[in-house]
């Protein structure tokens, strides 16, 4: 997959340059991606939509480093991940992303404390520091009084709080969150967009993959994605 593409500027935390992702189905060639050029800026609150059969979800798995282009270059944090091994690509995704999912995903056995820890045991960091870091980010996220529970005792924004926490924990380039709020109702998903905004205007680089309008409405880009092409982009910082 070789590409001739420009290195991305040096404040460029994410860019796509002319990615396309295609499938073959049968006798057809699905393009969910077809040729998508853009850039994100460190410290930049995205919200990436579009209706389904979009790209949406490719374009989630893409800049997750969870697939591959079939053409074109990704440069996460200045590095074309799509020309990068798969074990080098792992390594690359654990200390620049970060992940908040829908249904939260954390491990049922595990305390708030525990599943906080989890990326910092991969990145080989002692017992004793991971406790610390855990306990600063679970009361970042206003959770350091649950540390003991177990996910089943807590509600459901609790839950996303303790997944954001998780999310910081190898302190990424970029939070990645797909449908956030989802499974949660509207109070609580206020509150949780509300914990994003300070996470941005502590310096963040926000990427929110969703289909509600309201919870896009948070960010200070939206693309909007139809068909695997970008149809819209509008926000702050634009050229």
């Amino acid at each position: 997959m070789k590409t001739e593409h420009l290195h991305p500027n040096a404040d460029e935390v994410v860019r796509l340059d002319d990615v396309k992702r295609y499938y073959q189905v049968g006798d057809e060639t699905v393009h969910a991606l077809d040729g998508v050029s853009f850039s994100i800026r460190k410290g930049s609150y995205w919200a990436i939509m579009g209706p389904s059969g979009s790209g949406k979800s490719t374009m989630l798995n893409i800049l997750g480093c969870l697939d591959r282009p079939s053409e074109g270059a990704y440069w996460l944090n200045g590095v074309n991940v799509a020309e990068m091994e798969d074990n080098q690509l792992s390594d690359h995704r654990l200390r620049n992303l970060g992940f908040i999912f829908q249904s939260f995903h954390l491990i049922p056995e595990l305390t708030v404390r525990e599943n906080i820890e989890v990326p910092m045991l991969y990145l080989g960091l002692s017992h004793g520091e991971r406790a610390r870091k855990a306990r600063d980010l679970a009361d970042r996220v206003g959770m350091s009084h649950r540390l003991r529970h177990l996910p089943s005792e807590l509600s459901g924004g609790q839950r996303q709080r303790v997944a954001v926490a998780r999310a910081l924990a190898n302190d990424p380039a970029v939070l990645l969150a797909d449908e956030p709020t989802g499974n949660l109702d509207s109070a609580t998903s206020v509150q949780i967009m509300a914990l994003f905004q300070e996470l941005y205007e502590q310096g963040k680089t926000v990427i929110v993959v969703t289909h509600e309008s309201d919870i896009a409405q948070y960010a200070k880009v939206n693309l909007i994605l139809k068909d695997g092409r970008i149809a819209s982009m509008r926000g702050e910082g634009l050229g």
